[in-house]
């Protein structure tokens, strides 16, 4: 059974079995910030009934690091906290989230029943590119780097103990997913995350890593751009590209369809 570590000082992480994801929670002096929120209401309440274990104080900020549905549709549970996101985080969750919700359905018919329970809650405080909180005393900053995983990844830097949660612009033990990415921004993102590393880097999914960790992650995505743009100046068949990725044959079709549609100016 996964139980809370410290990570850093007064910052704790929790793994959960679904999906492998890594929950964090920064104490301050009189609250709790929780960074993610899961997949449902129930995943959600799980989160708040392991808590206290962890600490008696109250939840009284919430951090979406994107709006993909296992990262902000257990968002109420935590109410009337204040949920922090980028400005794009909660528009994309109120135009896509019910297809999230049909998605999270069909790729998942154990949650099915869960659902309908879900109430889709976006952030309602929202910045462009910068943004610096205050958790019971203690100063939080919230970034937004640039184009990768989604259009409106943050990472949330703990200055007082260097612990930069990444969300899903890394991720521990698997390729990232690239479904909604934009490959040809990914790695000046990432290049800009390193320049951020000064102890542990959370990412959403997997294990905790530091500076190796981004710049092998930083590595690949600078090879599946460059094998796009090898392929979009037809110097390179498709399927030799995905021979040579990085992510092994299965895992890099997706990101490298992606390079040469974001290359076509196929993506918004």
């Amino acid at each position: 059974m996964s139980v809370w570590s410290e990570v850093g000082d007064r910052v704790f992480l929790r793994r959960y079995r679904f999906f492998d994801q890594q929950i964090g929670v920064i104490a301050g002096d009189d609250e709790l910030l929780v960074v993610d929120t899961r997949s449902t209401h129930l995943q959600a309440e799980e989160i708040r009934s392991d808590l206290r274990a962890l600490s008696a104080l109250p939840v009284g900020i919430v951090v979406n690091t994107h709006h993909h549905y296992d990262h902000s549709f257990g968002n109420h549970v935590f109410r009337p906290a204040r949920i922090w996101g980028h400005v794009r985080c909660a528009s994309r969750m109120q135009v896509v989230g019910p297809a999230e919700l049909a998605t999270l359905a069909a790729e998942n018919p154990t949650l099915a029943a869960d659902l309908p329970s879900v109430v889709i809650d976006p952030p309602d405080h929202t910045f462009h590119e910068t943004a610096t909180i205050e958790v019971g005393g203690r100063r939080v900053e919230l970034r937004h780097l640039g184009r990768g995983h989604t259009d409106d990844d943050i990472v949330v830097l703990v200055p007082d103990s260097g612990v930069l949660f990444a969300g899903d612009l890394v991720e521990g033990g698997a390729p990232p997913y690239f479904g909604d990415g934009y490959p040809l921004d990914w790695p000046e993102t990432a290049s800009r995350l390193l320049e951020l590393v000064r102890g542990p880097v959370v990412p959403g999914h997997g294990d905790v890593g530091g500076r190796t960790f981004v710049e092998d992650q930083l590595a690949a995505f600078l090879a599946i751009a460059e094998l796009g743009r090898r392929v979009h100046r037809a110097e390179l068949s498709l399927d030799n590209a995905i021979a040579a990725g990085p992510y092994g044959p299965r895992a890099s079709r997706e990101p490298l369809e992606r390079t040469i549609a974001q290359l076509r100016g196929e993506l918004d």
